[in-house]
């Protein structure tokens, strides 16, 4: 809008400027003449010189004019057309001083010429106009002192007249080259917009599109997440419980008993995976607080596995934001899972620490250990106790991730023998209502 109005508006100054540069000396040229023919001797001669050296000066600036607008890139030919224009304004005006309104051209296309040139032309110029204007060269051949005073008293006031004229045409066109300018420089910021338009939107489509793909991926990863801690321990608790049936055939009550524990396994693990599906907490900590859930989640992993276990809260419990709460749960699950399967211990305790500014959960056992040095970079190795019995599992990279996703961190100390502590925190993000 900006560059068409502006376009516009300096277009229409242009052409104005070219018109008069163009028509006007023509009219004044056809006045002069026939001012000339009407005033004059009416001899042939006379009337050939005269109409000679108007067919001179119109065919000058037919072929030799420079466009106004093309000023600056013909300097010397301007120059070299405005010696032949004055030229043929003093040959009228010799011929007959009513010609010398031909000299308005003068004036006109003095605005050719570059920089201080203009004031000597303009001069030039007005000196014709007033040797014109006092009823040409014969006036001062017969002329007195006064003559002389008069003449140069109206060459005074032609130059002051013509100089204000031109001056303000001179300050004219300078604000027309400067808004100009200005157009051009808006047209050149617009064009920028419009191409930083177009690459922001390009990126916006990228952006959107990357989000999209990673909240797939984070759905992916949850889901990925809520069947390793439902269904695939709740199957391998399964398969443990029935190999345990098998081996008691000589023992009715406790293949019952395994049997049992096996169906109601199932049964956990199947409300799990609805649960997850629907994005909803682990049944646990649905109607619970955590630490409750973890004193549930440690007496049927004991009863499951056949290790004691102690679970234990230091400081006054409080209710955590949910997602918080539910990823202390799933790490307090899968440490408690890889005991079962990995570690050989003959006990395990739970402890649940409440601080200001971190809650931290650790889980330990008195198994044979492992070398958790190449875990220390939080990507798991085949040293470490994780899957079926290799580090290169989900377990872990599922647990570090959930954490890194609240802000939290995970450490695993253990050695050979020594047994193992996992240890996950989370900062101490209350309910609003609890604050």
């Amino acid at each position: 809008m900006v560059r068409g109005d502006g376009d516009g508006r300096l277009l229409g100054h242009a052409t104005q400027i070219e018109a008069g540069q163009v028509y006007i000396p023509y009219f004044t040229l056809l006045v002069s003449v026939a001012l000339a023919l009407a005033a004059g001797s009416g001899t042939a001669a006379y009337n050939a010189a005269v109409l000679g050296v108007a067919g001179f000066a119109a065919l000058w600036m037919a072929f030799v004019r420079v466009p106004y607008s093309r000023r600056d890139e013909h300097k010397a030919r301007c120059g070299i057309y405005y010696i032949g224009l004055i030229g043929s304004v003093a040959a009228l005006i010799v011929l007959n001083p009513f010609s010398g309104f031909f000299g308005f051209a003068g004036y006109l296309h003095a605005m050719l010429l570059p920089g201080w040139w203009k004031a000597p032309a303009i001069v030039c110029n007005a000196t014709l106009v007033s040797l014109s204007q006092i009823g040409g060269t014969a006036s001062l051949h017969n002329g007195s002192f006064i003559g002389f005073i008069g003449f140069g008293a109206l060459i005074v006031v032609n130059i002051s007249i013509a100089g204000t004229l031109s001056y303000l045409g001179l300050q004219d066109a300078q604000r027309g080259t400067q808004r100009e300018g200005m157009i051009k420089q808006l047209d050149e910021a617009n064009r920028r917009l419009r191409m930083m338009m177009e690459e922001n939107a390009g990126l916006h489509a990228q952006l959107v599109a990357q989000a999209r793909e990673a909240g797939a991926l984070d759905e992916r990863q949850r889901m990925a997440g809520e069947i390793h801690d439902t269904l695939a321990q709740g199957l391998a608790g399964i398969v443990a419980q029935l190999g345990a049936a098998r081996l008691a055939d000589a023992d009715p009550p406790r293949r019952l008993r395994h049997l049992d524990l096996a169906d109601r396994l199932a049964r956990d693990s199947l409300a799990e995976a609805r649960r997850s599906v629907q994005a909803l907490h682990p049944g646990p900590l649905a109607d619970a607080q955590l630490p409750d859930a973890l004193a549930h989640l440690a007496e049927q992993w004991n009863q499951t596995s056949g290790i004691p276990v102690r679970v234990e809260v230091d400081g006054p419990a409080v209710p955590l934001q949910p997602a918080l709460e539910v990823t202390l749960f799933r790490a307090a699950q899968e440490a408690l899972a890889n005991i079962a399967k990995h570690s050989g211990a003959t006990q395990a305790g739970v402890t649940l620490s409440y601080t200001h500014d971190v809650v931290v959960l650790d889980v330990l056992d008195d198994g044979s250990g492992f070398d958790a040095a190449p875990l220390a970079g939080g990507q798991p190795t085949a040293a470490a106790h994780d899957g079926e019995g290799a580090a290169s599992g989900y377990g872990l990279a599922a647990m570090r991730h959930r954490l890194r996703q609240v802000g939290g961190t995970l450490e695993i100390e253990s050695a050979a023998g020594d047994g193992t502590t996992v240890s996950a925190s989370v900062p101490a993000l209350r309910l609003e209502g609890d604050r």
